[in-house]
């Protein structure tokens, strides 16, 4: 069954812009809304996040978990999305403790 998702990116290449306005509206510069299924949105995902480069992109879709949603993230973010106790939060990285993420309990970028 389709549902909403949004998409948000940062300095990806056009040829990524391009793909994701065949599916999804671009209401402003680098966010995108669309009803997809979840085929297609794990397609798009897919090219996204294998195409990022030096930018970022975060994907939220409905899932049935506590909060309603679910959370992806691609690239280098300062704002890195943390598991807490099955709750996705968003914690705001400093450049100091960038080396010690893993430590902290911060969940890697996921591409799928």
């Amino acid at each position: 069954m389709p549902s909403m998702t949004v998409l948000a990116t940062t300095a990806v290449p056009n040829h990524v812009r391009g793909a994701l306005t065949r599916w999804m509206i671009e209401p402003t510069p680098g966010l995108y809304v669309g009803t997809l299924s979840a085929r297609v949105r794990d397609e798009l995902w897919r090219v996204v996040s294998a195409s990022i480069g030096a930018g970022a992109a975060v994907l939220v879709h409905p899932e049935s978990n506590e909060q309603g949603y679910a959370l992806r993230t691609a690239g280098e973010r300062r704002r890195t999305p943390v598991d807490f106790d099955g709750l996705v939060l968003v914690a705001f990285r400093s450049d100091e403790y960038a080396d010690a993420s893993p430590a902290l309990g911060i969940l890697p970028s996921t591409t799928g």
